[in-house]
């Protein structure tokens, strides 16, 4: 029986996969948060989820509407203030894994929620940083989601909103940052790593996706050399396990 799957659902499914047993991760609500309830349930008992309100162990029963959302206190180790929990654990290095996501993403990581166009006169104000600049820059590894698209990944970001990268040629670490940065970027048609140069690389391509079809959707041209592996599509339980979660679809829609 082959099993039918939504593009969203495999990109949750690849994220969870990523995320190790007894790792730190600030999350958000979506699919990120997903990709991390799903790995408590099925591989990563001692997973901690992270939320900015100021949730630390979070064991949310249901899919929560925001991170303020008071499901996430329930059975959770601590709950404090945003400014504790950026301060203490965030900036304290006490965080493993970030999720972020973007407008725009560019070859080196940096990620744009700022503005499309020039800053003085831009064509879109977008929400801006919140606390993912803080991320970027603290987490000890960033895990980028998004749609791909070559909107969202242009040759360079309009704004350098939370850093990757930067320029590569290890300008971040030259600068200070104390977190990893980005990890890998997973979308819809892959998964990229990041090479010694600090450039994303196609790590994988999900199942049916052709090379063309990655390459036509990126606004710079990728180095490939060698037959790119595909990635493992969802297992059954997997499938069940995450859709159990997000039963409405709010996030990952119905199955294809």
């Amino acid at each position: 029986m082959v099993l039918q799957y939504t593009d969203s659902e495999m990109m949750v499914v690849e994220a969870s996969r990523r995320l190790a047993d007894g790792e730190r991760v600030l999350v958000g609500v979506g699919m990120p948060n997903l990709a991390a309830c799903l790995a408590l349930k099925l591989h990563a008992p001692n997973l901690v989820l992270i939320f900015e309100s100021g949730v630390v162990g979070s064991r949310p029963q249901r899919l929560p509407l925001s991170i303020g959302d008071s499901v996430l206190a329930e059975n959770a180790q601590v709950v404090c203030s945003m400014f504790e929990l950026f301060n203490f654990y965030l900036q304290g290095g006490l965080v493993d894994v970030g999720f972020l996501g973007g407008a725009q993403i560019d070859c080196f990581g940096n990620i744009n929620s700022t503005v499309i166009g020039p800053y003085a006169k831009c064509k879109v104000r977008l929400p801006g940083s919140g606390g993912a600049c803080e991320i970027a820059i603290h987490a000890k590894r960033t895990i980028i989601m998004t749609r791909q698209d070559k909107k969202r990944f242009p040759p360079k970001v309009d704004f350098i909103t939370s850093p990757g990268f930067l320029n590569g040629k290890n300008e971040r670490q030259n600068l200070g940052l104390p977190g990893g940065g980005p990890r890998e970027v997973i979308t819809n048609l892959g998964v990229y790593e990041f090479n010694a140069d600090q450039q994303m690389i196609l790590a994988a391509r999900h199942p049916g996706v052709s090379l063309n079809e990655i390459q036509s959707s990126l606004g710079w041209q990728l180095n490939i050399s060698g037959d790119v592996p595909e990635t493992q599509s969802p297992t059954a339980q997997e499938l069940a396990a995450l859709r159990e979660l997000d039963v409405e679809g709010h996030y990952l829609g119905s199955a294809a």
